[in-house]
């Protein structure tokens, strides 16, 4: 029995349930870090994508959660995933104005050159939105890593 019990473990880890996909993206979304933690502790895997593309960096991005951004990101989960629509994490942090998201993100390595399917950058989000503010925490967050040596994409 033990045996059949890891297979299907690993078969979660491999093949994440719809259900528990979209729990994992509701308790992004609503800044549920227990939730995800529990989640994760049973193989549910924190780059798990839902029938959209979306994973729970894309939620609590877009929603401003920074606890859960920054678990997720310790987690080494992927910066760069995108939805159908081809938007990372970081353009839906851009286009609902999440300074503080959009500061973290940067750090952590996410790509600002990523186009998505209207051929925008993150950056080009911001603007279409009038973020002034998020401009403002892109160039500077840009600034201090390229003063550090850091190069930025």
């Amino acid at each position: 029995m033990g045996a059949q019990q890891n297979q299907s473990e690993q078969h979660t880890q491999q093949e994440p349930n719809s259900e528990s996909v979209d729990s994992l993206l509701e308790a992004a979304r609503y800044d549920d870090i227990d939730d995800i933690k529990s989640l994760a502790s049973f193989g549910v895997s924190l780059d798990s994508k839902d029938s959209f593309g979306r994973t729970a960096l894309h939620m609590a991005a877009a929603n401003g959660h920074l606890t859960i951004v920054e678990y997720l990101i310790s987690q080494e989960v992927d910066l760069n995933a995108s939805n159908e629509e081809n938007n990372t994490p970081l353009h839906w942090a851009c286009l609902n104005g999440r300074v503080e998201v959009v500061k973290k993100l940067i750090l952590a390595g996410a790509s600002l050159s990523l186009l998505n399917c209207h051929e925008r950058t993150p950056v080009d989000e911001a603007v279409t939105q009038g973020k002034m503010d998020v401009i403002d925490a892109i160039n500077s967050t840009v600034t201090q890593l390229e003063l550090a040596g850091v190069q930025v994409s």
